[in-house]
């Protein structure tokens, strides 16, 4: 199988769309803060022949399979490996202080999710790892023996969102008492035990709880909340970002950055805005843009996607 059709890369004409004014100019440069496995970055660097790509990814796999698959642009790419908090680090390693184009596309990759031995699928019996990056840190697994209670009803609440964490916290504690749980076959079977039979058909016992365990493993959010502002920063005048966000919790800390980055900072009261109390971004989209429905029907996994977009439109004074 190609990797073209082991990857659809979502929303990709719309990204394309909404970051192609940024990066029709000899030179541009463009991050791919998510490479994945090089879907989108393949349709940047196809359709602009002078732009240079600077890709990041935390999981060796994918920049592997990337560096594959945009191998003929070789002398156009830079591939880091990286979290997307380096981004800065990143740009500036490659000889530039400011790019034209950046696309995050947030969550777990295809790749990830469709490799069973990950154990990022709760469909699928795997050993509870969940790291994007294999070579570095504590496992899912670590997670379920080592944190406390409370720790656990703490993730599971903040990350998944889930009501029933404080049972589901228990169980799981009961659970490793008898044996340590260490494959997502187990995990599941606890959780569903642990959820009231009137609350089985409202959607998998195990889903956010999954959801949680994965952010917790690579401290997603963390990473995110460093890299959106400095992705900003980097962004020159005219510059654009997009970010695709499949979850609610990234998704309101994307809406909540691009929203303060382009609202005025001027005093109330004051009768004049001054240069430096203008929006430093203006917002290319109304709200967050959703696939389309065909595009959903076509490729399940842009069924929960939020795109948000921002153009710079003036530099810090």
């Amino acid at each position: 199988m190609s990797l073209r059709d082991i990857h659809t890369p979502v929303m990709l004409d719309r990204c394309v769309e909404l970051l192609a004014p940024a990066l029709t100019a000899p030179g541009a440069v463009f991050v791919d803060g998510t490479l994945g496995m090089g879907g989108h970055s393949e349709a940047f660097l196809e359709r602009f022949p002078d732009l240079h790509l600077i890709g990041l990814d935390r999981d060796t796999d994918a920049l592997r399979i990337a560096g594959e698959r945009l191998a003929r642009f070789a002398d156009r790419t830079t591939l880091v490996h990286t979290v997307y908090d380096g981004i800065a680090r990143a740009v500036s390693e490659a000889g530039y202080d400011r790019v034209d184009g950046i696309l995050f596309d947030l969550g777990v990759s295809s790749l990830q999710l469709d490799e069973a031995d990950r154990g990022f699928a709760y469909a699928k019996d795997a050993p509870l790892d969940m790291r994007m990056d294999q070579s570095d840190g504590p496992t899912a697994a670590d997670v379920l023996a080592t944190y406390s209670e409370g720790e656990l009803r703490r993730i599971f609440e903040r990350y998944g969102e889930e009501k029933l964490s404080g049972r589901y916290a228990r169980a799981i504690i009961a659970a490793r008492a008898e044996a340590p749980i260490e494959r997502s076959a187990r995990l599941v079977q606890i959780l569903d035990a642990a959820t009231p039979a009137a609350l089985k058909n409202a959607g998998h016992p195990a889903k956010r709880v999954f959801q949680a365990l994965r952010i917790e493993v690579n401290a997603e959010l963390a990473a995110l909340e460093r890299a959106i502002p400095a992705a900003l920063d980097l962004l020159r005048v005219g510059g654009r970002i997009v970010v695709l966000s499949y979850q609610s919790l990234e998704d309101r800390f994307v809406k909540r950055e691009l929203a303060r980055a382009s609202a005025s900072t001027s005093p109330a009261g004051l009768p004049v805005e001054l240069p430096e109390h203008a929006p430093r971004f203006r917002l290319l989209v109304k709200g967050a843009e959703l696939a389309s429905e065909e595009e959903r029907a076509r490729n399940p996994r842009a069924i929960p996607v939020r795109l948000r977009a921002a153009e710079r439109i003036r530099e810090a004074v």
